[in-house]
């Protein structure tokens, strides 16, 4: 029988070693996996982590293993590419950081063994992703097993698969179910015994079988119906060879049809079922990539807790185990590959393999239901070698899986005629009006406009958010990273999502703060703050719980603000999320008054601030608490000093009906004066196409179109990672001349 060895406990590592050790080298640290190596400087800022090869060594005493016939080295996630090597004889190669893959070490094992496996996540044309705005962190940061087992096995050697597909078919209430296993070295008299068992553990089907694929019927079918009823069978086969047991694999699976529709949005087991959720990134402030189960674990119950059907699961293949959470929790999933952001003419197999990859490993999961071709692919342009790959990888996905659909994630400036569009089955955009440039307001008439203009096409949004840390104000405005402003950004979101049911998918960027070592912005270098939550998954901030209120229907209250204390207005705002019909507030005592639901969970008070205010809110049996405090002067703990800046916007002299340096390049260059004024002195502050910026993107028209939704001073510090710095007195020469403009009438 198959046994699984964990070879997880200490490992030699280095990536200071220039070449294949020959012995372990007691100068080098020792780590348990998983492990990375970017832990902290891929979190720090900078853009400086370590990018390169490092070592993993541990020394294997054969008698210490089990006896078999045929071992495997298993991998489940080294980042990016690796080699392995047993006894300093290279076995194996693999590209792509975020799947299973297997060596055979059989024949290389000898009583004292060295077993090597060199890490490389150096910058290369091959291997995706090398363009992204995330951290990509090196090392082994998943399992490595050896896997022992008899010279007649299920096969270890496809694609890091399971060896075992199964596929069921809906007919009616019955499930049809096929179930497909591949086998290594099978010989004359050997054969299966199939089984297959409820959720309760009990037998609805048993067969013998020689054949490798078996087909049967599963009567009135308990279905998988999402979060309202997640219900998995068990399919299991033994390879036998007369009453011996050589090999045993298994897989849970769902019963479940499911369609998306171009005006009804998403459809399982026949009922709509709207998608409405949260992408995820599986790094942790101080772990990188390298996640333990109840790292996992949490996370799930996290997005659990926001009430959230959906999780795009960006931007490359996760963890078994995560996938298995969600098949488990009913979470309905977009699994995808890292072809991101730069196509690359030298990547095409790249891609393929890992797409094969995800497809192969995660067939079995019935939580995915789409496969993503790519993510802001044409962010420099699409061209025929870009559409060719595209057309490929549709094509395989089809071949592989006649079960599942594909789509893509378009970045915002994609036109909505390219013919990149019409490739995958659904269509979703990553959006940021709001945040980076345009304003809230036109979301939902973008997509009204893709809607009437491809009425077949399935729409989605994959991506929309804005970012915000422990900085705050009474008066939000887009760039400023409060807490206050991302609340009224997905106040304003959830508002447009809600009148649009035909969004066959939306989910949230992002769950989760995370790394990205090259962004320098919102006063805490080296993540990405879009989250509902901090990085460290230690605070919900308030966005979250307006999801939760919006979302979940578990009776909930939240008063918002509570981290925003001293206020120096005589009146300020207060908001309330709940998913009950009514809230009354009461301050000190005294209620402000009871409003009633209009459809949705936000209630907006005007609160009196004067000395010390005990907030409660009351929603039926429920309240939250939180306190005011009356300031004369605004606590300057509150307001975001960028580190790096030379200037913050709030030192900046503004006049009213005139320009500043807090205005945006847009407004300034639909004046004569500001166009003038540009072409001068301000045409320092601007990238040329063809500059690289942050995370290694290359400037273009459209992201030259995305800058003018920038204030001048947020556009100065961004591009100071450039290495294009004003001087203090530059900046605030620019905003005297400035002041002297009107702002253009709207």
């Amino acid at each position: 029988m198959r046994q699984v060895i964990n070879f997880n406990y200490r490992w030699a590592f280095s990536k200071e070693a220039t070449e294949i050790p020959t012995e372990i080298n007691r100068k080098w640290n020792f780590v348990n996996l998983p492990h990375s190596w970017n832990t902290i400087d891929g979190q720090d800022g900078g853009n400086d982590y370590y990018r390169g090869t490092a070592y993993y060594a541990k020394a294997i005493d054969k008698m210490d293993l089990p006896d078999a016939q045929v071992y495997y080295l298993e991998l489940r996630g080294a980042n990016s590419s690796a080699d392995v090597y047993v006894n300093g004889k290279h076995l194996a190669h693999h590209d792509g950081g975020y799947s299973t893959w297997r060596v055979d070490v059989t024949d290389a094992l000898q009583r004292d063994n060295l077993f090597v496996i060199a890490v490389d996540n150096s910058a290369n044309e091959i291997v995706y992703p090398q363009v992204a705005d995330f951290t990509f962190y090196g090392g082994l940061y998943r399992d490595v097993n050896l896997i022992c087992v008899s010279e007649s096995h299920f096969d270890l050697d496809y694609y890091g698969g399971p060896g075992i597909k199964v596929t069921p078919v809906m007919d009616g209430e019955n499930a049809n179910v096929e179930i497909e296993v591949y086998t290594t070295n099978m010989k004359e008299g050997q054969y299966f015994q199939y089984t297959i068992c409820d959720a309760e553990g009990n037998a609805v089907v048993n067969a013998v079988s020689c054949e490798s694929k078996y087909s049967c019927t599963i009567e009135n079918a308990h279905k998988w119906h999402g979060r309202k009823d997640p219900y998995l069978y068990t399919a299991e086969v033994n390879l036998v060879e007369g009453k011996e047991i050589l090999d045993n694999v298994s897989a849970r699976f769902g019963c479940r049809s499911f369609e998306i529709d171009a005006n009804k949005g998403f459809i399982l087991n026949g009922e709509e079922y709207p998608l409405r959720g949260v992408s995820r990134h599986q790094d942790r402030w101080g772990y990188g990539n390298a996640l333990l189960p109840e790292h996992h674990e949490e996370d799930i119950d996290l997005i659990c807790e926001v009430g959230c059907t959906t999780i795009r699961l960006a931007h490359y293949q996760h963890d078994q185990y995560f996938y298995d959470l969600c098949d488990e929790r009913g979470l309905v999933i977009w699994a995808e590959i890292p072809y991101i952001s730069k196509h690359m003419p030298t990547g095409r197999e790249n891609t393929i393999s890992q797409m094969k990859e995800l497809i192969v490993q995660n067939y079995n999961h019935p939580s995915i239901v789409v496969w993503g071709l790519s993510n802001e692919i044409t962010i420099s342009g699409s061209d025929d070698d870009l559409l060719e790959n595209h057309r490929i990888l549709n094509d395989l996905c089809h071949d592989w899986d006649k079960t599942r659909l594909t789509t893509i994630a378009c970045v915002s400036p994609c036109d909505i005629n390219d013919p990149y569009i019409s490739i995958p089955d659904v269509v979703s955009y990553n959006h940021y009006f709001g945040w980076y440039g345009g304003d809230t307001s036109m979301n939902g008439p973008w997509f009204d406009k893709f809607h009437a203009t491809h009425p077949n096409i399935p729409i989605g949004c994959s991506e929309y958010g804005c970012e915000a840390l422990n900085w705050h104000t009474s008066k939000p405005v887009q760039g400023d990273y409060t807490e206050e402003y991302q609340a009224y950004y997905h106040e304003e979101l959830i508002k447009q999502i809600h009148e649009r049911p035909y969004l066959w998918a939306t989910h949230v960027w992002n769950m989760f703060d995370f790394g990205a070592d090259a962004r320098s912005e919102g006063g805490e270098n080296g993540q990405n703050h879009k989250g509902l939550m901090t990085f460290d998954r230690k605070y919900k901030k308030d966005s979250f719980y307006a999801y939760k209120a919006w979302l979940n229907s578990e009776p909930m209250v939240h008063l918002c603000g509570k981290r925003y204390i001293d206020r120096v207005e005589d009146v300020t705002k207060v908001t309330v999320y709940s998913n009950q019909p009514a809230v009354e507030l009461f301050a000190n005592g005294v209620s402000l008054g009871i409003q009633e639901s209009d459809g949705l969970p936000f209630f907006y008070f005007d609160v009196p601030n004067a000395g010390r205010t005990y907030l409660v809110a009351v929603a039926g049996e429920l309240k939250d608490e939180s306190i005011l405090n009356k300031v004369e002067v605004f606590n300057e703990a509150y307001r975001l000093k960028e580190k790096s800046a030379i200037l913050n916007w709030f030192d900046i002299t503004e006049i009213d009906g005139h320009l500043s340096l807090n205005d945006k390049l847009s407004d300034i260059m639909a004046t004569p004066e500001g166009m003038q004024l540009f072409g001068g002195l301000f045409a320092q502050m601007l990238p040329k196409e063809g500059d690289k910026v942050a995370g290694g993107f290359e400037m273009n028209d459209a992201m030259m179109q995305m800058m003018g939704g920038f204030t001048m001073i947020r556009l100065a510090g961004m591009i100071g990672t450039m290495g294009i710095n004003l001087t203090k007195e530059q900046l605030l020469g620019m905003n005297a001349q400035l002041n002297k403009i009107k702002k253009p009438v709207r």
